[in-house]
């Protein structure tokens, strides 16, 4: 059975704090896999929720990128994308308001996609908050309760990566 929440039920786990383990700059550190890089970091939340933080960018496209926010219900396979941070590579349409455009952009869960059938994350509002890899996973880390102990405005350096 799929996953189902409310906006309530997302609020709260976007917001429930998540510990960053101390090498997790490490950890996010994209690496090579078939015609893009990509990486995936598991975190628990302070509530016990589980969470898997994917990061993905297209080794021909530097702005083709997505970092996503995933929850594990406990007891299911099935995963939830509660936010994805999309580079400015492809145009996107919110099909309930029948907007499109052009640009980076935040992907967001919603109750009311849900229930009109669609991805739980279809809605998506531009965003001038990033503007490559880097800066939309700092953005993920501020805006989705993410904790660490040496956590800076720069959590990562594009020009380390393979």
């Amino acid at each position: 059975m799929a996953v189902s929440l409310t906006d309530v039920e997302i609020m709260q786990l976007l917001t429930e704090r998540k510990q960053l383990p101390p090498d997790y700059r490490a950890a996010i550190q994209v690496k090579p896999k078939r015609g893009h890089k990509e990486r995936e970091l598991e975190v628990k939340g302070d509530g016990g929720n589980s969470f898997r933080l994917v990061i993905r960018q297209s080794i021909l496209d530097p702005l083709d990128f997505s970092v996503i926010l995933i929850y594990r219900p406990a007891e299911s396979n099935q995963l939830f994308r509660l936010r994805r941070h999309n580079g400015r590579s492809h145009e996107h349409t919110n099909t309930l308001e029948g907007e499109t455009f052009y640009d980076f952009h935040i992907h967001m869960a919603t109750e009311r996609y849900q229930d009109s059938g669609l991805r739980e994350d279809s809605y998506a509002e531009p965003t001038g908050r990033f503007v490559d890899l880097g800066s939309a996973i700092t953005c993920m880390l501020k805006d989705c309760g993410f904790s660490s102990s040496d956590m800076q405005t720069t959590i990562f350096d594009e020009e380390a990566t393979p």
